[in-house]
């Protein structure tokens, strides 16, 4: 037996003893929905460790994401579900088949060939499927949905020809949301502010931007500068008025530029 495989059969006992009758009093009270946000959290972890481009941070994730499957899986297997070897053979049966230009007889030599073919084998493999936005998790963030939404809506044909068009309707929905500012009703402004957003995703799509990787680095880089205006505020004896303040961000601005 392999240390790599006796490191996750030990993994296995672990959640075997925690899970156990004489085991974790939290652990053992845990069930698939309680662990919901604990698998989502440290999914995000692992974005950041990959972010920071920290190797020890993102193995040390990465376990934290393998130790939720783990649990999910002996969760299951007390209830005679499944077990996490059925998961480790229902991901190896699918990786093979849907690879067959590897496994089998097709002969493929681009990436996009590849995509193809894996979108053509999942929809027969879900022939359940009404639509082609059936399957997109209705619990992603917002942005990740609209951006899948959009992909899948443009394997149909429905989508603009070229960036150009998303711009146009982006500026479009920016009128109908001028609009319903000046008719100062709430929940029309928070429909056309959703289409606005929609409209950014779209024009994203368009450009080969990911939104939610992009958003997030802007908030990243918001965090940054606004922390040293904190500080030029904190040295400015804690007061400044709009202007002072605006400038302050616009220094640290060109700072960061000019770097």
């Amino acid at each position: 037996m392999s240390a790599h495989y006796v490191s996750l059969e030990s993994l296995r006992e672990l959640m075997d003893t925690l899970n156990g009758p004489d085991g974790c009093p939290w652990d053992r009270e845990q069930t698939h929905e309680s662990l919901r946000q604990y698998l989502i959290e440290e999914a995000y972890e692992v974005v950041d460790s990959i972010d920071a481009g920290d190797d020890e941070e993102l193995m040390e994730e990465l376990g934290d994401v393998l130790l939720q499957v783990f649990f999910h899986s002996d969760i299951a297997s007390r209830r005679g579900a499944f077990t996490i070897d059925d998961v480790a053979r229902t991901l190896h049966e699918k990786m093979v088949r849907r690879h067959p230009h590897i496994f089998g007889s097709n002969a493929l030599e681009s990436a996009d060939e590849v995509l193809q073919q894996w979108g053509e084998i999942k929809a027969a493999e879900k022939r359940e499927r009404t639509s082609v936005l059936d399957g997109v998790p209705r619990h992603l963030p917002a942005l990740a949905r609209a951006y899948k939404f959009q992909k899948r809506a443009a394997k149909t044909g429905f989508d603009w020809p070229d960036a150009e068009g998303t711009l146009v309707k982006l500026e479009e929905e920016i009128g109908e949301l001028r609009d319903a500012i000046q008719q100062g009703k709430l929940a029309e402004i928070e429909a056309e502010m959703g289409d606005v957003l929609f409209s950014v995703v779209n024009c994203a799509r368009k450009l080969g931007v990911e939104p939610e990787t992009a958003l997030n680095r802007t908030n990243q880089k918001f965090a940054r500068r606004f922390r040293q205006v904190e500080e030029r505020l904190a040295q400015a004896g804690g007061k400044a008025d709009i202007e002072e303040l605006d400038r302050f961000w616009n220094e640290i601005k060109e700072q960061e530029r000019s770097l």
